[in-house]
């Protein structure tokens, strides 16, 4: 992407309405089954507030707070998408208590919270970039918060896997990479968490679930 446009993809995005508007339809179709499944392995029954980072159109921020009538949400996205989420927030009946946050997730502080959600955020960034992200949620979440990260988690070894060709893909499309779990737990401790288990789904993706680490407070 970059050298075929001269710029990150999501540069490109936030220049061209219409091909983020194409994208974003594209990533609903595709998290259609993804998310019930997300909603339905991770018991989020006491999280009082959950900040969903990088949470798009708020499809999947939506599907975790119909069934949990007593958790706040917080979507927090790029300016230019944060509009749709709101009509999509609406439709689904949760706006009013979903708050929506426009800012940059590398650099804008975060919205408080005390769980913190990122569903294929991290697989668009190399490590650097990653780290960057999770210090960022690192200085924002609460001391007993939770780190909710959903993606595909690899294998290791040659077995057949589906997330090793998306792996290439995201190579090529944004520089970024799906990863093993031993992987994310090392990203996770360069950005002050610690991995404490992953839950699969009835889906390719899994929950990675951190906690803040108390010696990188």
């Amino acid at each position: 992407m970059q050298l075929a446009f001269g710029m990150p993809v999501f540069e490109y995005l936030t220049q061209h309405p219409e091909d983020s508007a194409n994208f974003n339809g594209t990533m609903i179709a595709l998290a259609s089954a993804e998310q019930p499944a997300v909603a339905q392995a991770y018991d989020f029954s006491g999280v009082r507030r959950l900040v969903d980072v990088g949470g798009g159109t708020g499809t999947l921020l939506a599907t975790i707070l119909a069934p949990h009538p007593l958790v706040q949400g917080v979507l927090f996205d790029r300016p230019d998408v944060v509009d749709e989420a709101r009509a999509t927030l609406a439709e689904r009946g949760v706006a009013e208590r979903c708050e929506v946050v426009g800012g940059d997730f590398f650099v804008s502080s975060l919205p408080n919270g005390d769980a913190y959600l990122m569903s294929h955020v991290l697989h668009d960034w190399d490590d650097d970039r990653c780290v960057a992200i999770l210090r960022n949620c690192r200085r924002s979440i609460d001391p007993d918060g939770r780190l909710l990260i959903v993606e595909m988690v690899l294998t290791t070894g040659d077995e057949p896997d589906p997330g090793k060709m998306f792996d290439m893909f995201m190579l090529v499309v944004a520089g970024g990479m799906e990863r093993t779990e031993g992987q994310y737990a090392d990203l996770l401790r360069d950005g002050g968490f610690r991995l404490t288990r992953v839950v699969p789904t009835a889906s390719p993706v899994s929950v990675i679930e951190a906690v803040p680490d108390a010696d990188t407070a």
